[in-house]
This record gives C-alpha cells, structure tokens and sequence, in this order.
C-alpha cells in the first residue's frame, strides 16, 4: 500500500502543477482518466484516487458525463509552497504557441538549475483579464523575478499599475517577444525590422511587388514586422498598397476559422504573387487557404514567414525567419539571475535585440 500511496502523491503532484499552470487561462477542464492514465503510466484505481483526494480539498469538481474541472477560486486563493527551492521564479506565457512554448521552457531549465530554482509556469491565454489575475496572485507568493511575454502588447495595458506595485517591491522582471514600452524593465527581442528587410528584400529580388501581407495589429512584434515589411518595399522603390495588408487580432491568428477571412481577403484582390506571413499560425492558415484555392507554393504564390516555430522549416521548403526558442529562453533566464544577484529592477544592460535567423527555401518564385 505504501508504494501505490507514493504513486497517488506523484499523480496529485503533477495535477496540482498543472492547475498552477492553467489556474489564470480558459482551459480549466482537467485531462480525463484515461488520457492521465496513458501520460502518467499510472493504473486508473491511482489516477482517481488523486482525484479524489483533490475533489475532497475543493480544488477541483467532478461533473459526471463531462469530466473535471478546476475549482479557479480555491486555486487562486491556496498560497503557492516554496517547497525547498532557493529561488521561486514566475514564467508567465501567452500560451497560444505550444511550440514556441516548449522550446523557450527547454532554453530557461537550461539555465535555472532544478535543485536552486522552482519554476512555476503560468498561462495568460494573451487576455489582460488572466494577465491581472495572475500578477496580483503571484506578487504576495515571494517571487524572486519573473519572465513574461506581454499580452497585446501594442495596446494600452489596463494592468500596468500591477507592474509599478512588483517595481516597488524591487521583484526583478524581464520580458521576452512582447514588453510594454510605458516600463523600465529589460526585454529580449528579436530584430524584426531587419528580419522584416531580408525577407521582403528577397521576394523585391525576385522580382515581385505585388505583396500582400497578413499581421496581428494589437501585437507589438508583428506591428514591428509590418513597419519593416513597409520600409523594405519603400527602400526599394516597390509602391506599397494599403488594401493589400489585412489585420487581424492575436486571437483570430489562432482560430481556423479565421482561414475564411484570409480566404476571402486573397480573393478580393486584384492580383497578388507573393503573402508575407507574421507568424507561424497565420503561416499554417494560409496554406491550407492556397490548397483549398487549388493554388501551389511557389508556382502560383510565393511565401515567406516571420517566426517559424514549428520543426520541419527545411522539410518544408519555406523561406522564415526560424524562431529561436531555446536561444530566447537562454537569454532571459541568464539574464534574470544576474537581476536577482545583482537586485537590480532597472534595465542596465540586460536587454538584448538578437538576429534573426534566415533559412532561405524553396517558397518564393522568381518571376
């Protein structure tokens, strides 16, 4: 009995981590048995009895015929144990990208050694709302420093004044990808407007000056990443066209059914030969577009894409910039402990502007 008690207190470690993981986004269904069964390798008897043991504690509730679900007010208000670790150290995601995610998380536990380090992970689902209810949560739980990608970035933030309260509490935070220009804390970025150069740079050398574009307008990368994608076309004389841009919100990018939109906004068109895509997601979107279109790449359209996230960039012939996950993730937790050994809140030095990184395929025509 003592070793399927052992087992139970595994299964309930790992649940609770992943209520800490999801506590501020949507997603607060918990995996079924089954599903928990097969990525656990635990037997189904375990699996529930920890379960139930949560179910007892009010962190979770079961709903038959649907599943289990978390109980987010019990979650929010239960104080996060230090455990041992000599450092607590906040991630906070927007989440949308589990790629993304997965190779920054590989570059940062790279860095932060487990046995000094308790990285606790946070979800915002890029909406301010999770993004307040994190903050003001995890400001009480004595969090030695925080990484965090903004959420929508390019907009006003409605919770700077929760920042300003972990700035005076002298909490070192640094941002990666999105920050929020109205604050002093450091960040590491990628330089997209030279990014933005050498991509739309090769499709004007190919001969095109039709190009359309897709970006996310209440995301301060991709607002980058138009301004670059405009100045390139301008620096080389190539007339740029408003109705050839089409905008879109963080959220649509992920959506597939935002695929009608871009469907439609190819269509009305007068004529286009190249898009530029500002992520990876929209990249996806409009290649299942141009498939339905009965359209090829790079015969019909030729394409280029900002921050490639997935794996088989080479596989798949595109011309990117190759998103550089593990490298980020290196940065801004090397960068961290140095804030936190040094106490230093104020960014002296720490941000840094990589380059980006070019694979040049197969994607774009040369007309």
């Amino acid at each position: 009995m003592a070793g399927s008690g052992k087992k139970t207190d595994e299964v309930y470690r790992w649940l609770m981590a992943y209520i800490d993981e999801n506590k501020f986004s949507g997603n607060l269904k918990l995996p079924s048995e089954n599903a928990l069964c097969r990525r656990l390798d635990m037997s189904r008897e375990t699996v529930r009895a920890a379960l139930e043991r949560m179910a007892r504690e009010g962190l979770v509730r079961r709903v038959k015929g649907s599943g289990t679900y978390i109980n987010k007010e019990v979650a929010l208000s239960r104080e996060l144990d230090t455990g041992s670790a000599l450092l607590k150290i906040g991630l906070i995601l927007q989440g949308q990208d589990a790629d993304a995610n997965s190779a920054l998380l590989e570059g940062i536990k790279g860095v932060l050694p487990a046995d000094q380090v308790d990285l606790r992970v946070f979800f915002t689902d890029n909406k301010f709302s999770n993004e307040r209810n994190c903050l003001q949560t995890v400001v009480h739980q004595n969090f030695q420093g925080f990484i965090i990608d903004g959420v929508k970035a390019s907009l006003l933030n409605p919770n700077l004044d929760c920042y300003r309260e972990i700035y005076r509490r002298h909490i070192p935070v640094i941002f990666y990808n999105n920050y929020y220009k109205n604050l002093r804390y450091p960040r590491v970025i990628v330089n997209d407007l030279e990014c933005a150069d050498r991509l739309v740079g090769m499709l004007i050398e190919r001969g095109h000056r039709l190009i359309a574009g897709i970006f996310v307008y209440d995301n301060y990368q991709s607002i980058e990443k138009f301004q670059g994608t405009a100045a390139a076309m301008q620096k080389r004389g190539v007339e740029f066209q408003d109705d050839y841009i089409k905008w879109c919100v963080s959220n649509e990018a992920h959506d597939q059914r935002f695929a009608r939109t871009i469907d439609h906004f190819l269509k009305g068109l007068p004529k286009y030969t190249a898009v530029v895509c500002c992520n990876y997601m929209i990249y996806r979107l409009v290649r299942r577009v141009l498939e339905s279109q009965g359209k090829r790449v790079p015969e019909d359209c030729s394409l280029v894409c900002f921050d490639y996230s997935g794996q088989n960039w080479e596989a798949e012939g595109i011309t990117c910039s190759v998103h550089q996950g593990q490298q980020m993730g290196r940065l801004v937790a090397t960068r961290l402990m140095t804030m936190i050994q040094r106490r230093d809140c104020d960014d002296k030095n720490y941000t840094y502007v990589m380059k980006p990184k070019i694979y040049e395929g197969s994607s774009i025509r040369t007309l």
